[in-house]
Formats: structure tokens, C-alpha cells, sequence
């Protein structure tokens, strides 16, 4: 890891993740922090995504604040750790402990779980459900994949915000949301006792390496199988494109189709109206209101194309969402 000290000298935007410029002697820095910071602070900041140039937000990380950040206390009575054996590694009180129960034990109906492979997808996905089901109640579970600090996300706390998302629960490797899971099939379980439906998928940004395995996209095979092992129904929202400049995300991108091949279960796929999906998998197909999206003030970009620029990554997104509401629906109707 790289790391550089310098001074903090100005705080850009408060908030659970502060935006701030640090001096490191020669430059002027972009970074961000978790912890409270300001003016003045006496900081070392993890450099190691600018320094190579990643597509990382453009920022450096404070990995520890030298004049307020030796004296935080975690929280009372919890004893799980997370971010485990590293030297970022802090204490965690897990939903499991509150819904534990045997396995193949008596549970009760299960609502839909719909599966993501990018964060960008998950406004669409939330927005497009209320639509079809204003009454819904869907929280969000965070897995690996992309981002794994929860209080990273903006479009988290918007829709929190606007009553689109219930809850979010950060799962395994991540962190930081409203609850703490220990494994993804704990979030699922715990996320069912609170709420009909479920959206999981990676934090913000994605890990990619260009090779069939080597994504965060795989984190969705994880979270459907999971979803399957807790008895639930998984809806895979696949990643779709009209203007990705790479031949292999182009249509039916080659995360998705990875994953889909991969799923030892057939499963459903939300699409948009008129597009096929060759396979084994079951096709639901849905229409969709992009335009309403559109002005509904949610983001409309993604990887800096907008909505007009690659139409079907959200149309794809939104078919997520539409599916998911119908289902949600039948969850309901199943259960009178």
C-alpha cells in the first residue's frame, strides 16, 4: 500500500463520508474519510488508486486521522469482527444473533430476491418497483463486488431518504450499513423477517480484471445461490448495454452471461420487452417507464454515459425493478 501524511486543508462536503483536500507538502489531494475530520487535521491517506490511475473516484482515502482518530470506542457489547486480521479490523453486533434458527427448520413464505451485478442498477431496480407497488417495503443488502464501506453510497442515502429502500444491511467483507451481517445468507435471513423484498448487489465502483471470473459481477452468482439456499426466489437483473464501448458488455454483458451459466438452479431473468435470452433460464419480460426515470431526479448515468447514451443498461434496470414489483405482488397474494 501507498501512503502519504499531510494536513487537512479544507472540508469540501460533511456528511457520512467527508469529502476533503489534504496538503501533502507538494500538492493538494482529493481524499475522503469516514471518521469526523477537520481543517488542521494531522492525516495519512492510502494514495494507491490515484497513484495507479484506477477508475476509483479520484480521491485518496484517510486511513488514520493522528490528531482525532486514536481515541474511537465501538460499539457496546459487540464482539464479531469485520475487515478481520487487518489493521482496519473493528467490532460488530450481527443480525444473525436476532433471527438465528436451525437449518431445514419451519420458515415461513419467502419473498423475491432480486440479484444486481452493479450498483448503478439499484435506483432503477427500487424507483420501478414502487412504481409498479407504491406500498412495497424492499431493503437493500450489500455485498462484495464493488465499494465495501455502506456509508459510501449517495444513491443509499437518497433513496433511504425518499422511503424507496427500508434498510440496508452490509454483508460479509462489507460494512457500515444500518445492520451487519456476518455471511449473505444471515442478511437474506434477517432481511425476510423485516421486509417483502429484498435488492442485493455490490456497493459503488466494480472490481473487474477483463477475464471471465476475475469480476465483482460474481458476487451475483454468490447472492442467488444464497437466495436459493434460504428458500427464497431470486430474480436476476442482468447487466445490459447499448453504448459500452467494449465488445464483451455489449448487449447481454459477459458478467451476467457468466453468471447465468454458472447458477446450478434455473432462475428467473427480468428483460426488457423484446429482448430474447438463450439458455435455460426463464425469461420475464416487462415494460417500462425510462422517461419517468428520467425526471424523476435519480441518477440517469452510468460509468459517464447517460440514460439517452445507453438506453438499454436501464432499461434492463428498470425490467428489474417492474418484475420484481409483480412478484411482489404474488408474494402477497400467496400469503392471504
Amino acid at each position: 500500500m501507498s501512503f502519504r501524511r499531510g494536513s487537512v486543508s479544507a472540508v469540501d462536503e460533511a456528511g457520512p463520508v467527508v469529502r476533503i483536500c489534504v496538503n501533502c507538502g507538494d500538492q493538494e489531494r482529493a481524499a475522503i474519510a469516514y471518521p469526523a475530520v477537520e481543517v488542521g487535521d494531522d492525516v495519512v491517506v492510502n494514495t494507491d488508486a490515484v497513484d495507479l490511475g484506477l477508475s476509483s473516484g479520484g480521491f485518496d482515502i484517510v486511513h488514520v486521522n493522528l490528531t482525532r482518530g486514536l481515541d474511537q470506542r465501538g460499539p457496546e457489547g459487540a464482539h464479531v469482527m469485520k475487515l478481520n486480521y487487518t489493521s482496519l479490523q473493528h467490532a460488530v453486533n450481527p443480525v444473525e444473533i436476532h433471527v438465528d434458527r436451525e437449518i431445514g427448520g419451519e420458515r415461513g413464505s419467502r419473498g423475491p430476491v432480486a440479484v444486481i451485478a452493479l450498483h448503478g442498477q439499484l435506483p432503477c431496480v427500487a424507483w420501478q418497483a414502487r412504481q409498479r407497488l407504491p406500498d412495497a417495503t424492499i431493503g437493500y443488502i450489500q455485498t462484495w463486488g464493488g465499494a465495501l464501506p455502506g456509508s459510501l453510497s449517495r444513491v443509499v442515502r437518497t433513496l433511504r431518504t425518499q422511503g424507496l429502500l427500508a434498510g440496508h444491511i452490509t454483508a460479509g467483507a462489507a460494512f457500515g450499513g444500518e445492520q451487519e451481517a456476518i455471511s449473505v445468507e444471515g442478511a437474506i435471513e434477517a432481511a425476510m423477517e423485516q421486509w417483502e423484498a429484498v435488492i442485493i448487489g455490490p456497493g459503488p465502483g466494480i472490481v473487474g480484471s477483463e477475464s471471465t471470473l476475475g469480476h465483482g459481477g460474481m458476487a451475483a452468482l454468490e447472492s442467488a445461490h444464497a437466495a436459493l439456499a434460504i428458500g427464497c426466489k431470486p430474480l436476476i437483473v442482468p447487466r445490459m448495454s447499448s453504448g459500452d464501448p467494449r465488445p464483451r458488455h455489449h448487449g447481454l454483458s459477459h458478467h451476467t452471461k457468466t453468471v447465468l451459466e454458472l447458477l446450478l438452479k434455473p432462475v428467473h431473468v427480468a428483460l426488457p420487452e423484446h429482448q430474447p435470452l438463450p439458455g435455460r433460464h426463464q425469461a420475464v419480460s416487462a415494460a417500462v417507464d425510462l422517461t419517468g426515470y428520467r425526471g424523476s431526479g435519480l441518477p440517469a448515468t452510468t460509468m459517464g454515459r447517460a440514460s439517452d447514451q445507453d438506453g438499454l443498461f436501464f432499461r434492463a434496470a428498470l425490467a428489474g425493478g417492474a418484475v420484481l414489483g409483480e412478484e411482489i405482488g404474488v408474494f402477497r397474494a400467496g400469503r392471504e
